[in-house]
């Protein structure tokens, strides 16, 4: 089988995946209380949007190193995101139940990620 080419960020699966997160996390906060719209809605929203957008910059960097840096941010920001889901549920904002499903969305974009990393890391310059 043979892997197709990435031309663009446009086509790399765990860019696709981070894209329908923020989507879903986007969709989710639409419930949350607009008192929160400055609080958690805002973390939560800005957490999940800054996953694809840091893998789109780093696409664009000059280098190898610098591509793999952002993708590290990326993973940060995927680690930052579950806290703040986790968090929501424990104040009531929202419920196990409804996270469940992005929670492991965040999980799959984190070892996709990890994945690519490694993969990068793993090319001679």
């Amino acid at each position: 089988m043979e892997k197709e080419k990435v031309m663009s960020f446009k086509d790399l699966l765990v860019w696709k995946q981070a894209m329908g997160l923020a989507r879903d996390c986007y969709l989710m906060t639409r419930g949350f209380p607009k008192e929160e719209l400055y609080g958690m809605t805002s973390q939560i929203r800005r957490a999940s949007c800054s996953i694809p957008a840091n893998i789109a910059e780093g696409t664009g960097r000059g280098s190898p190193k610098d591509y793999v840096q952002f993708l590290k941010i990326a993973r940060g920001s995927v680690r930052e995101l579950e806290t703040h889901l986790l968090l929501s549920a424990q104040v009531n904002l929202t419920t196990a139940e409804v996270i469940a499903p992005i929670l492991k969305q965040t999980e799959s974009v984190a070892i996709l990620l990890g994945r690519l990393i490694a993969s990068l890391a793993a090319q001679k310059p």
